[in-house]
């Protein structure tokens, strides 16, 4: 006799969103690197007159962060948050550290089967 071993325990919500949770959660990492990388070469830029930094990187924090704007709204799509909900998950991914509190409560929300 064959058995496989389910875990019960776990919702069907959660294991479908696993995938997009995990996206998200990387994406949300990356992108709050990226602000405090773009910080930094806004000080390089308007501090001390240094544009070329900016010049660079600007445009990959820009990659960046059309990244996190779409790994945010599949997730969103997929656990069906709120406009409002998703609308301030996609607004902490301009302001530094932000992001990282964001992931972290997205996190325990999507894996409590919590909506936004």
């Amino acid at each position: 006799m064959v058995t496989t071993e389910r875990d019960e325990t776990a919702a069907p919500a959660e294991v479908s969103l696993r995938g997009p949770l995990q996206r998200f959660r990387i994406a949300a990492f990356a992108t709050g690197i990226g602000l405090l990388g773009l910080c930094v070469v806004m000080v390089l830029r308007y501090g001390f007159g240094n544009a070329t930094p900016s010049a660079v990187y600007s445009p990959i924090h820009g990659v960046i962060y059309m990244i996190y704007l779409l790994v945010a709204v599949d997730l969103a799509l997929k656990a069906r948050w709120s406009v409002k909900g998703t609308v301030g998950v996609l607004l902490a991914g301009c302001v530094p550290f932000l992001s990282f509190w964001v992931e972290r409560k997205v996190h325990q929300r999507v894996t409590a089967g919590q909506k936004l």
